[in-house]
């Protein structure tokens, strides 16, 4: 097998056959999943109306609003979108007691356009699914594996100059599809709604049911983390600290993100990330789920209890012996693929002293403005008042939910992964990150211990920090990294030439589990 030739200043990466293979077959499966968003027609009948529209006074009224449509070719899910805009406004005039609200006509909009899609993405899905989302995956795998030729660890090979990496025109393009993408899950899932076709028969495998924008996101999320967990298994497989965090953040997104929620749907219960964490998981207080909760017997009330335990007792205690790293870098989701698929990323954070001051004001901020959410979203489930000092508690979990759970979480903290590195969301959104920072910073023992008599000030360990602490002016001055911002996954330690740098998570100063070693 030839051996790829190893990057220096002067020298470009010679690819071995097999990632160019791959990399062809990844942009192959990338070029159809984006081409099967025009692919097929539409035609609406009563029983997709029926379907779609949940609401029996609501269906009664399009039902025959849209009865000149039925049976009839429509070209394209934009043409269909807007026939079905002027339907909905048309509704309202009748509905004026109870009008379809912009939740309800984004939700009867994508089912209506799923359910009435004729041709490929309808009658052949599986072919679909692997010729776009299967076929990328495998391009994936072979561009990474030849990677177990190279020496592990970080290395000098060129990622300041490339266009992928380093906020190029690739970096560029990939950060402007990402925000797309997730503008369109968030906002107008009625024009993805091939993509959820295609996923269907394994929603209706797995959870008896066809898929939904966010089964297509949280099978796209696992996937990703799962490959470029790979990567990450490769490229540090001569750690076994690394080693351990990646497969444990893959089990955690394929079996407590991805599967067992759906398998709980499955068995009509209620949808449950149990690894998930208020005040992340900002809506396990709402109403609409307390409810959910109350109703599914002795099994909802511990998803309730399990929920409020890991708030008031898993964070301190587990924060108190192994640090921030225990959930972000070990267990989270977003922390997950910021590990796997934004790993590239990583020497883009920035490390300024003035970005760390403004993400020290956002990041507790947001911590506030979702205490403040959630005591008024209980005050209105307790008294029935929902008014919380003139500010109307719904108001607050609408904009909560579109400012911080839609726009900073999704567009800005994936979508910005090529242009500002992989932790923006963590760095200056994530409010249980600042919960569990908080607690890091006054009352655990772990921390990043130095040896400042052996440091060389590359620089390499602040380089590579991806939450833009400058690791090299801790080690300089042989101190310990006790940053609340730091999540503790130990690459400062694993770049280091000298060893300066050892994770510890005891009082005493002696390493346990946990300590890089080489």
């Amino acid at each position: 097998m030839p051996t790829i030739i190893r990057d220096t200043r002067f020298t470009k990466i010679k690819k071995h056959p097999v990632q160019q293979l791959g990399l062809v077959l990844l942009l192959m499966g990338f070029a159809v999943l984006i081409g099967m968003l025009s692919m097929g027609d539409y035609i609406l009948t009563p029983s997709i109306v029926e379907r779609s529209v949940v609401d029996s006074t609501h269906q009664a009224v399009l039902k025959s609003l849209l009865e000149p449509l039925y049976n009839k070719p429509i070209e394209s899910d934009w043409a269909l979108s807007a026939v079905l805009d002027d339907a909905f406004e048309n509704a309202n005039e009748q509905l004026t007691e109870k009008p379809i609200d912009d939740y309800w006509g984004r939700s009867y909009k994508t089912y209506l356009i799923k359910y009435s899609t004729v041709g490929l993405p309808a009658e052949r899905p599986m072919l679909l699914f692997w010729l776009s989302i299967g076929l990328g995956v495998l391009g994936g795998l072979l561009y990474i594996l030849p990677k177990l030729q190279l020496i592990p660890g970080i290395k000098n090979n060129h990622i300041f100059h490339s266009a992928t990496t380093n906020r190029g025109w690739v970096g560029w393009l990939l950060g402007s599809f990402l925000i797309l993408f997730y503008i369109l899950l968030y906002f107008f899932p009625y024009y993805i709604t091939t993509w959820m076709l295609i996923c269907d028969p394994l929603a209706f495998w797995l959870k008896g049911s066809g898929a939904t924008e966010w089964f297509f996101y949280g099978l796209l999320y696992t996937l990703a983390i799962l490959v470029m967990g790979v990567r990450m298994m490769i490229k540090y497989r001569h750690s076994k600290y690394h080693k351990l965090r990646t497969g444990s953040v893959m089990f955690f997104q394929l079996a407590f993100a991805f599967l067992i929620p759906e398998i709980l749907v499955a068995l009509n219960r209620p949808y449950y990330d149990l690894k998930n964490i208020w005040p992340l998981n900002y809506d396990l207080f709402f109403e609409y789920k307390i409810n959910e909760f109350l109703s599914n017997g002795t099994l909802g009330m511990f998803m309730l209890v399990w929920g409020i335990a890991l708030v008031v007792l898993g964070v301190p205690l587990m924060t108190y012996f192994y640090g921030k790293r225990w959930y972000c870098s070990w267990v989270c989701g977003c922390g997950g693929l910021a590990e796997t698929l934004g790993d590239p990323y990583r020497q883009l954070s920035d490390k300024r002293l003035k970005a760390w001051k403004i993400e020290r004001w956002m990041v507790h901020s947001v911590l506030v403005l979702a205490v403040i959410m959630t005591a008024a979203v209980l005050i209105t489930f307790f008294t029935g008042h929902s008014s919380l000092l003139g500010i109307s508690s719904y108001d607050l979990r609408y904009w909560y939910g579109f400012g911080i759970g839609s726009i900073f979480a999704g567009v800005v903290g994936t979508g910005f992964y090529p242009l500002m590195g992989n932790r923006v969301w963590c760095r200056y959104g994530c409010p249980l990150a600042a919960y569990i920072g908080i607690v890091q910073r006054f009352k655990s023992r772990f921390r990043i211990t130095t040896n400042g008599g052996q440091c060389i000030s590359c620089g390499n360990c602040s380089t590579y920090c991806e939450m833009g602490i400058d690791v090299r002016w801790y080690a300089q001055r042989g101190q310990n990294v006790v940053r609340a911002s730091c999540v503790g996954c130990g690459v400062c330690s694993s770049v280091c030439p000298r060893g300066v740098l050892k994770l510890e998570d005891r009082g005493d100063g002696k390493a346990r589990f946990g300590e890089v070693k080489f």
